[in-house]
């Protein structure tokens, strides 16, 4: 899926969510894998490319504990499990996002060469009317994931091919430093015990979106 490959019917509905509010916020779900930051790039990028600035991406992943905390924990080798979030921060900076239109807010990112969160690293202006956030963990029913869901307009739920999924997986493992080898192993301890999880919220969706 590229810029031009963005379904209307989605670029649509994203825009159907503004409505006359200042501001809504549309949440992307998935299990790892699935193509959910990629869905949200290019969709913020289309809508921008029509109103530019109308809409940002910020994704739940600047909300990872740092490696430090993980180890202090015990559960860095289950890093990107539900556990290794700061859930309830990412719950508050929807909560400001959804509350305080009128001022910018600076949201976390996450630096995939470093593999650690970035504090204040997206901007999220007061002209920013639509607020595109994704990650694994949107729709659990298990607080603080649940409620995220009071907090954003719509959940998107991306599915994929298993096989070109997990293939995608390892391929990113092994782009970020880790050997073939420890990539198809961390992807079958880690991502798919997560996958697992995550597919089981996919009734709770307003719409599942056919990645790949």
């Amino acid at each position: 899926m590229g810029l031009s490959d963005v379904p209307p019917d989605l670029l649509r509905r994203a825009r159907a969510l503004l409505g006359d509010a200042p501001r809504a916020l549309l949440g992307i779900t998935g299990v790892p894998g699935a193509g959910k930051t990629t869905l949200a790039e290019e969709l913020v990028a289309a809508l921008n490319a029509e109103t530019p600035g109308q809409a940002v991406h910020v994704p739940m992943d600047g909300y990872h504990l740092a490696d430090s905390v993980l180890e202090a924990h015990g559960t860095r080798a289950r890093k990107g499990a539900a556990e290794t979030f700061d859930g309830w921060g990412y719950v508050e900076l929807l909560r400001l996002l959804r509350t305080c239109p009128a001022h910018p807010v600076f949201a976390p990112g996450f630096d995939r060469d470093l593999e650690q969160p970035l504090a204040g690293a997206i901007e999220v202006p007061a002209s920013a009317r639509l607020v595109v956030s994704e990650g694994n963990y949107l729709l659990l029913d298990a607080p603080p994931w649940s409620h995220v869901r009071e907090l954003v307009d719509e959940v998107w739920f991306c599915e994929a091919d298993p096989q070109r999924r997990t293939a995608a997986l390892i391929g990113r493992h092994v782009t970020f430093g880790k050997e073939p080898e420890a990539a198809r192993s961390w992807v079958a301890a880690v991502d798919e015990p997560n996958a697992a999880l995550v597919a089981a919220t996919r009734e709770r969706a307003d719409l599942v979106v056919r990645t790949y």
